[in-house]
């Protein structure tokens, strides 16, 4: 069932579908385990699930995260779940939930009719089996986010600040071609590189550019060298990137990954020349108020609750959090006050100039104005999904769940009418024509 590689499980799901095998051999057996809570998060969530229900196992208690660790001196923490399995013949009425306020603290218990695959209460789901899945495009009228250029070059092409200076002392005519190269670290962090754009540079002007020219053949040499015929291919256009995207006005920024310790992954404008690297997404076009409801903590929750990691950061996807978001409806009054919530919060940001992003979102040094900002458009983004108030970032998690579930339902239902249809038209027996 799970191909050749189990695509991008965890070893610890192994153990999971051996149980659930030895499970459907009879008798009433019970299956518990502590695992990494990958398995209830990101990606991993769809491929293992519908695995696990197919084999008739239903959820009866979870741990939802908490942090597994040793009083041994060097060893890690992690952070883990236990999620206990039974026949769904055999499944009790009321399931127990543990959560945890604090992931080294104690757990307080709730019981549940049903528990999703993401450890919340799936009482309010149609199907309480449902799992987000990535896909392709949006799915919510969002325009297409992509991510930013990926030169594979071998180095030849960026530079550091020191070896910027030293590459315009040999040749300063190559000023113009070298632009700011931003990535994730850079747009936290600060710092700066450079990389050379020379995706239209004419060949008269290349005539006098020897050093460059000398980057241009390096460039060509560590494709050919590569042992992907993909990569040896773009050798035959050595002065475009793999991933070329060169925006020509202001472009938002969303960087791939983010500490698990900000309430908020810090996103902001960018303008050209800057060109953005690969580990940063990139949406051109982007409205304020399309900011404001991308920087709320109802992202935050669809991105905590239903994206990856990157061990223990949180791990931002287009297909999987970005591309299946499901939007609020918003009315020409709301957009004009998201708009205005959106700029004060950039207003507030920039009266710290000297501080980064990873300064201004570090919970222990965020500004109050920054966090009274940020909690002001948070309501007014609550707002547009309900009225009555949520009360903890899981309930907003599974109020988005039920909306994704509503609106991906009649999607769902015509994949499966049409693969009906294929399957129908394929066992049609062949008839006599006259």
């Amino acid at each position: 069932a799970l191909g050749r590689t189990g695509g991008s499980l965890d070893f610890v799901t192994a153990w999971f579908i051996k149980a659930a095998d030895f499970v459907q051999q009879g008798g009433n057996a019970k299956i518990g385990f502590v695992a990494t809570n990958s398995i209830t998060q990101g990606e991993q969530v769809a491929q293992l699930w519908p695995l696990l229900f197919n084999h008739g196992l239903e959820i009866a208690f979870a741990h939802r995260t908490f942090e597994w660790g040793s009083d041994a001196r060097g060893l890690a923490h992690v952070h883990v779940v236990i999620i206990g399995l039974t026949k769904k013949d055999h499944i009790p009425v009321e399931k127990r939930l543990f959560t945890y306020d604090n992931v080294r603290g104690d757990p307080h218990e709730s019981l549940q009719v049903w528990i999703s695959p993401y450890l919340f209460d799936a009482s309010n789901l149609n199907n309480p089996h449902l799992v987000v899945q990535e896909v392709p495009r949006p799915i919510n009228d969002l325009p297409r986010l992509v991510i930013g250029s990926k030169p594979i070059d071998g180095g030849h092409y960026i530079f550091s600040e020191e070896e910027k200076e030293a590459f315009l002392t040999l040749e300063p005519s190559a000023l113009p071609y070298l632009h700011p190269f931003i990535g994730s670290r850079e747009f936290l962090n600060g710092g700066a590189r450079w990389i050379l754009s020379l995706h239209d540079v004419p060949p008269e002007v290349f005539k006098s550019l020897p050093k460059t020219r000398e980057r241009v053949a390096a460039v060509r040499q560590y494709r050919l060298e590569s042992p992907s015929e993909p990569t040896q291919e773009l050798a035959q256009t050595p002065t475009l990137y793999h991933v070329n995207v060169i925006p020509t006005s202001s472009f938002l920024v969303i960087p791939k990954s983010s500490s698990i310790k900000r309430e908020y992954v810090p996103i902001g404008w960018l303008e050209p020349p800057t060109i953005p690297s690969d580990s940063v997404f990139v949406l051109s076009g982007a409205s304020k108020s399309l900011f404001a409801i991308l920087t709320s903590a109802m992202h935050m929750s669809w991105l905590r609750h239903i994206g990856g990691r990157i061990k223990s950061d949180y791990r931002y996807s287009v297909f999987l959090v970005y591309n299946t978001f499901p939007m609020p409806s918003v009315d020409p009054a709301s957009i004009e006050k998201l708009e205005q919530l959106a700029q004060i919060v950039l207003d507030t940001r920039s009266a710290f100039p000297d501080a980064t992003l990873s300064d201004l979102y570090d919970p222990d040094l965020m500004p109050p104005d920054l966090r009274k900002a940020h909690q002001a458009l948070d309501r007014a983004v609550d707002r547009l999904y309900r009225r009555e108030p949520f009360r903890s970032d899981r309930e907003r998690a599974e109020h988005l769940l039920g909306l994704y579930e509503q609106r991906t339902a009649p999607l769902i239902a015509e994949i499966e009418k049409k693969e009906k249809s294929r399957r129908h038209r394929r066992v049609l027996p062949k008839c006599d024509v006259d």
